[in-house]
């Protein structure tokens, strides 16, 4: 049930334009700043996790793993997707606090 909230929440922010996908843009943003929270999927290459996970530690950007590509990419219509990121802070908020409620029970 929360699985679903969290990639609806994710289709609307990506609707309303608050998201960028890919690795390389991701960390571009994480890099300046505007990532509020990344979401990378769970079935992402041992590279690209480290790469993100040491990028978002060093920039102080929440990070969490979620979902496989191919869910990813359905929920914010495009085809797979490894990597998004958040860069409104209310959408990143409210993600982030589904997670919780997630690993709480």
């Amino acid at each position: 049930m929360n699985d679903q909230k969290i990639l609806q929440l994710l289709g609307l922010a990506t609707r309303a334009r608050m998201t960028i996908t890919g690795e390389e843009m991701s960390v571009n943003e994480v890099r300046s700043g505007n990532a509020k929270l990344v979401i990378l999927a769970e079935d992402a290459s041992d590279n690209t996790s480290k790469k993100l996970h040491d990028k978002c530690k060093t920039y102080n950007v929440e990070i969490r793993v979620f979902g496989t590509r191919f869910e990813l990419g359905h929920a914010i219509g495009k085809e797979e997707r490894v990597v998004v990121a958040v860069t409104d802070s209310g959408f990143a908020k409210k993600l982030t606090s589904l997670f919780d409620e997630k690993t709480r029970g």
